[in-house]
């Protein structure tokens, strides 16, 4: 199967050539076609997929390549994806030629050929030409498109696929261009200014991760489809829809964007990882601006408390989950010999040779003696996870005579010096 992408060494070009690679060399595809079906219900079998990964070929397209190259493509290709287009040009006239006058070659190679395969278009929600985006001259270009590609499915059957994009954001997004989150990603992650004129104003999202996965559905024949309607030209889903759009999208305000990227930049200082979910946009935005950040601050030093026991090093914490830390003891030390009202832990000893007590405060009513000591000898060649429980007091010894006992060490609640709930007691 011979795929065509145009505009391939942009945003959604470069992202959707790594996902066909990726399935083209075995890389992935198991993962991501099993993944699509589960999402969308379109069965579980690899088998169901309607062509051999193996056999795909990528035939890439951009302003650099020759018309000749991209005649030869139109000759052979299987699908096309239209994802060249222009978006800031210094004449606006520029609009009219590069979307919709290589829309208008490109489909006439086709069908200069009689090749009637599907041809996808990346079009825009500026094509509604409503509310803001009235009288837009970039809409109206991309409006050109779009009647193009649906005359040319009327006249020769040829099936299209045309999507009106909101704003897109994810890795690889060109800053200072045409997407603000792209822009406040890169400048809040270099230490840049940014400019919110308005914080309140709502912007419709669409996650690069979100919109591949469409593209990879649209190459089985699995697009969704809709309409727009009403005076706000708003997508109403239906699978017999003149339009084609990505079912997962996300409404967020300029405001909490920002504030959403300062906190992620000011992880390093706090250690807080914000709660990202499954699915959510926080999950996604963090994903984006990690992707700017500046080789000075892709690593960042912990603050390690040395003493001669070893040290202690707070990795991260979260404001729901706890935090989680690096715990390195000396040879022969003993830490801990405290306990705690609610706090839990877990005790993972990744390196070394050691030995965890726990004993239950207060005495046995039927024996009148302190509880039984628990005892876990623990190993990095054997690794385990020891549940440090409240309201009995513990211990970690570092048994060893010649190597460092390295733990890691996972609180449910991060640690507050105004309410430690830690208080000293042997085991």
């Amino acid at each position: 199967m011979k795929v065509l992408v145009t505009g391939a060494k942009g945003f959604v070009g470069q992202n959707l050539v790594a996902a066909l690679e990726n399935i083209r060399d075995g890389k992935d595809h198991f993962h991501i076609i099993e993944a699509l079906y589960k999402n969308y219900s379109f069965g579980s079998q690899v088998d169901d997929f309607p062509y051999n990964p193996a056999d795909l070929e990528i035939i890439k397209y951009d302003i650099d390549s020759t018309k000749e190259e991209l005649e030869a493509a139109c000759r052979d290709c299987d699908f096309v994806f239209n994802l060249a287009g222009v978006n800031r040009p210094s004449d606006d006239a520029e609009f009219m030629k590069g979307n919709y006058g290589f829309a208008s070659d490109l489909l006439d190679m086709l069908q200069k050929y009689n090749n009637n395969c599907p041809v996808m278009l990346s079009s825009s929600v500026q094509a509604t030409l409503s509310g803001r985006f009235a009288g837009s001259e970039y809409g109206k270009s991309k409006l050109a498109g779009e009647e193009l590609f649906f005359e040319y499915a009327a006249r020769t059957g040829a099936r299209v696929l045309v999507y009106r994009f909101p704003n897109l954001f994810g890795k690889w997004c060109r800053p200072n261009y045409n997407s603000a989150v792209a822009t406040f990603c890169n400048n809040i992650a270099n230490d840049l200014e940014i400019q919110v004129n308005d914080p309140s104003t709502e912007l419709d999202l669409v996650y690069i991760d979100d919109l591949i996965e469409e593209m990879l559905l649209a190459l089985n024949g699995k697009e969704h489809r809709c309409d727009y309607v009403g005076d706000k030209q708003e997508v109403y889903a239906v699978n017999s829809g003149r339009y084609c759009y990505v079912p997962v999208s996300h409404h967020e305000s300029l405001g909490r964007i920002v504030d959403l990227l300062k906190t992620f930049h000011n992880q390093p200082d706090t250690l807080v990882i914000p709660e990202i979910p499954d699915g959510s946009f926080e999950k996604k935005l963090y994903s984006t601006y990690l992707s700017y950040l500046p080789e000075s601050k892709v690593s960042f030093p912990l603050k390690m408390n040395i003493d001669n026991r070893g040290s202690f090093t707070e990795l991260f914490r979260t404001d729901k989950c706890g935090q989680l830390s690096i715990n390195i003891s000396k040879p022969g030390v003993t830490k801990g010999q405290h306990w705690h009202n609610s706090k839990w832990e877990f005790f993972i000893v990744v390196k070394g040779h050691g030995l965890i007590r726990e004993r239950r405060l207060g005495t046995d009513p039927e024996t009148g003696e302190n509880y039984p000591v628990m005892e876990f000898e623990v190993s990095g060649d054997n690794i385990q996870a020891v549940h440090m429980l409240p309201g009995y007091t513990h211990s970690i010894i570092n048994l060893s005579t010649t190597e460092e006992l390295v733990t890691v060490m996972w609180a449910n609640e991060s640690f507050d010096a105004s309410r430690p709930d830690t208080y000293r007691e042997f085991v």
